[in-house]
């Protein structure tokens, strides 16, 4: 069966896409920091029938992603679709927000190291056998700054637009060599708890996007707006 890993696993966007592939005869590799909440994870989509396995892993150390990646390619054979979208729910370590005129290298730098060099590091260590294949689906998530930045976000968008640059460039490298590379712009807020007006999704809404982008490989980048 062809896996999937979601890389930023969480009970929100990364279930719903665990949901949405495993629906449609993927296994499922979850990669995130926390082993317990990823453990009741693998239990929900077990329910619903699909195979599920949990693989902790800190973003912000590339080892720890690399060690994690490596070990769903054991357990599964392979990896045949990889997703990136961490999303801090509660706070990490390093990371704070900054406005534009108040961003320094102290912290832009763990910025970098989460949005840009962890998706770097995650398709490093999965792309070799996808080339080899001679197919395969890499998915990364940013927020709608990356393409429109927001003052609050300074820092944070920086680093999600040199991700978004990097991914559109690979993917024009990769053509013709059957392996899709594609950027995921969420232009809404997740759930709640966003500014008041703010437009919101619910991940359920958002999910079958990635699905589309898997299966239509004729686009680097897709929007979500409300």
């Amino acid at each position: 069966m062809p896996t999937i890993a979601i890389v930023g696993a969480g009970p929100g966007l990364g279930l719903a896409i665990a949901r949405t592939f495993g629906s449609r005869g993927f296994d499922v590799a979850l990669i995130a920091r926390t082993k317990e909440k990823l453990e009741t994870l693998v239990a929900q989509l077990g329910q619903e029938g699909i195979t599920a396995a949990a693989f902790p892993a800190d973003i912000l150390e590339r080892a720890s992603l690399t060690d994690a990646l490596n070990a769903a390619k054991a357990r599964f054979g392979g990896i045949d679709v990889l997703e990136y979208s961490p999303a801090p729910h509660s706070p990490v370590p390093g990371l704070t927000l900054a406005a534009p005129s108040e961003v320094t290298v102290d912290n832009l730098q763990p910025m970098i190291e989460y949005a840009f060099y962890g998706a770097v590091t995650a398709a490093q260590t999965v792309l070799p056998a996808m080339r080899e294949a001679g197919a395969g689906t890499l998915l990364f998530t940013a927020g709608g700054g990356s393409v429109d930045p927001v003052p609050m976000f300074g820092n944070a968008n920086a680093a999600q637009a040199a991700l978004r640059n990097w991914v559109i460039n690979l993917n024009k490298e990769l053509a013709g060599s059957g392996v899709h590379a594609a950027h995921v712009v969420i232009n809404v807020w997740i759930g709640g708890g966003g500014p008041e007006g703010s437009p919101t999704a619910t991940p359920e809404q958002i999910a079958p996007l990635y699905w589309d982008l898997h299966e239509n490989r004729d686009r680097s980048e897709a929007v979500f707006n409300a």
